[in-house]
């Protein structure tokens, strides 16, 4: 009876639009109200749900993204997508997507890639005569290759959960971001060349220098981020700090955008939004508990495994499984809950554990441009001033296109796993 109310509770305060860290609370409580358990486990959940030195590092990430923002990053990176690809049909597309590409490397976060990016490129690629829904849905969809591309806070999660090597799961999303980024490339210039997009004028061999040079402080952030941790100078942990106060260093006296008084800002914002993070993995970490307590976890893997042992027909149903709850739930709270238990199917069926972790992110990131619930969708809808239908009716072929990606990395083991074995 119990576990009924607990979904029926979780389920209905999704579909009232309720955040998914006070729906997962709520649920929560009633579960142990109609059960007759004592509230106090909730906060010891909570807080051996956060107990992690590995994800000190989210805010160390969040701010060094919030530091490189602030501090004209954006500008220097969607400059040198434009001066290298402006000159194509769909130029403006292309830049949109190779700045998101560049960005992600150095904030690990989709939704802090729609905002930054967004804001300059959508209205910028308006008034250049493309179709508001095509810019919004660009800049959603290209934003999901961040969370793929190290560094990446859904892949922290994911190590702190299974004591997978986060160095490894960063390499091994690697491939998989850029070949993202390759399709969704090559999805903008069709449609661009398909509906007559403009091009810009193409850039001069010095304007390109320029751009480089002026640009590559920002970009070798994601190279130090991973050459420190691969080559082991230093942890996750230790390399968010790294990164912060590398991200400080130029960006006020490389870029010049960002003083001493922009600071308190910033590091407000970090707080709210690490705070906020680290509520909901509590938070998770207590529904979790639960569905482990009436063995739902055991339930869910033997249901998967009396339909099949066939590892290919086991990864397409965790795929469809995986598709289905990131398009409403938030990834971080969709991988505390269901992450170990799909691991250890996929285990069973001989499927790698980093191998695995680069396909349930991958499936997730997608979710945050899937109706109904694609939080993406929203930042870039609003950013846009569009009607949500349009946004999802433009995004379709980008779609299409990350599932095709999906069932490569799916079924082509080498392309997560090729990187880490030769590094690591």
């Amino acid at each position: 009876m119990e576990v009924y109310v607990l979904f029926l509770v979780f389920f209905g305060l999704l579909i009232l639009g309720f955040p998914i860290a006070i729906t997962l609370g709520i649920a929560s409580m009633s579960y142990l109200v109609m059960a007759d358990i004592s509230l106090t486990v909730i906060p010891q959940k909570m807080f051996a749900g956060i107990d992690s030195f590995v994800l000190l590092c989210i805010g160390g990430f969040i701010l060094a993204g919030n530091l490189m923002n602030r501090g004209n990053i954006t500008e220097q990176i969607i400059g040198l997508s434009n001066a290298m690809l402006g000159h194509i049909r769909g130029g403006l597309g292309l830049a949109n997507v190779s700045g998101s590409m560049l960005f992600g490397g150095v904030s690990g976060t989709a939704v802090a890639d729609t905002a930054s990016i967004g804001s300059v490129m959508i209205p910028g690629m308006a008034k250049s005569g493309y179709d508001k829904p095509f810019a919004a849905a660009v800049t959603a969809a290209s934003s999901t290759i961040g969370p793929i591309i190290p560094p990446s806070v859904p892949m922290i999660i994911v190590g702190t959960l299974t004591s997978i090597s986060v160095g490894k799961l960063f390499l091994a999303g690697a491939v998989p971001g850029l070949l993202l980024g390759v399709g969704m490339m090559a999805t903008t210039y069709f449609i661009s060349v398909k509906r007559g997009y403009p091009k810009e004028k193409r850039a001069t061999l010095s304007e390109i220098v320029h751009h480089l040079r002026t640009s590559c402080w920002a970009i070798s952030l994601t190279f130090l981020i991973l050459i420190g941790i691969v080559g082991g100078f230093f942890t996750p942990t230790e390399a968010s700090v790294v990164a912060a106060l590398y991200a400080m260093i130029i960006g006020m006296f490389v870029y010049k955008g960002l003083s001493f008084r922009d600071l308190p800002k910033i590091l407000l914002s970090t707080a709210v939004t690490t705070a906020s993070l680290m509520l909901l993995v509590g938070l998770a970490n207590v529904f979790g508990w639960i569905l482990t307590s009436e063995k739902i976890p055991q339930m869910i893997a033997s249901a998967i495994l009396t339909i099949s042992e066939n590892p290919i027909i086991v990864l397409l149903i965790i795929n469809l499984l995986l598709l289905l709850v990131g398009s409403f739930m938030e990834t971080i709270a969709a991988l505390i809950i269901l992450f170990p238990t799909l691991l250890g199917v996929a285990t069973a069926v001989g499927v790698d554990p980093v191998h695995f972790g680069i396909i349930a992110v991958l499936n997730l990131m997608i979710g945050l441009t899937t109706p109904p619930v694609g939080v993406c969708l929203f930042v870039a809808s609003g950013i846009g001033g569009i009607p949500m239908e349009k946004v999802v009716k433009a995004i379709v072929p980008f779609l299409l296109c990350n599932l095709a990606v999906l069932l490569m990395v799916t079924y082509i083991p080498a392309l997560s796993l090729w990187l880490p074995s030769v590094f690591l």
